[in-house]
């Protein structure tokens, strides 16, 4: 069992408006009983937070790396091998699909399809963003079925295996087109999400909850700017 310990380190964050510090000492599989919601939050951040960082930084230094060789017309093959594994044709579309969006976005998306880390395929399968698949190959089944139909849900070695998944998966099905396009633009990150009307059923519902998250959690504050 994988836990994350942060021995020695202070993690901050705002808890119902007050910054608070505390040594953490968390596991993704275990959730505590009992928790209050600032608990609950305090852990999901300590958990999200440097795995999400980790990720976004290598997906940041990969799009600027290519933006660079585009430039300057270097390591073509390696372009050549983004393009084919992103599913695009053109040097604008592979910028676009590099290009990782907010980390806020990002946060906000997995407390809300993991109920701040405490539902059972984050804790068992460290499924974070409610990933669904198309068999049983790499998943498990949901315990509720949609008619007669299985739904299979995606399982994941680590939390960061999941989040890397999670951001390919955003570059390359054509529903969030927009939601890259977007980004790659430097709009907002209220902007930004309403190229997620598709992730969920529910629609411009989920895109005003997944702002209400952003704005009164604060998550803003995790975000750095990508340049163009």
């Amino acid at each position: 069992m994988k836990v994350i310990l942060l021995g020695g380190l202070l993690f901050y964050g705002f808890i119902n408006g007050t910054l608070c510090a505390q040594e953490l000492h968390y596991s993704a599989k275990i959730v505590p009983k009992n928790m209050s919601v600032s608990e609950k939050k305090r852990r999901f951040f300590a958990l999200l937070v440097p795995a999400v960082d980790d990720v976004y930084k290598k997906l940041e230094k990969q799009y600027l790396e290519v933006k660079e060789d585009m430039k300057h017309h270097t390591n073509l093959k390696k372009i050549v091998a983004l393009k084919k594994k992103y599913k695009v044709k053109t040097d604008e579309d592979l910028l676009i699909a590099l290009k990782p969006h907010p980390v806020s976005i990002t946060l906000a998306q997995a407390a809300m399809e993991s109920a701040w880390g405490t539902s059972r395929f984050f804790r068992e399968e460290n499924n974070i963003f409610g990933v669904h698949g198309k068999s049983a190959k790499g998943c498990v089944p949901a315990a509720v079925k949609k008619g007669n139909r299985t739904v299979w849900v995606k399982k994941y070695k680590s939390l960061e295996d999941a989040i890397k998944a999670y951001y390919y998966m955003l570059s390359t099905v054509p529903n969030y087109k927009k939601f890259k396009k977007l980004n790659y633009e430097g709009k907002s990150v209220y902007e930004i999400i309403q190229g997620l009307k598709e992730y969920s059923e529910r629609a411009d519902g989920y895109v005003i909850e997944l702002a209400s998250m952003i704005r009164f959690n604060k998550l803003t504050q995790y975000d750095t700017k990508v340049a163009k």
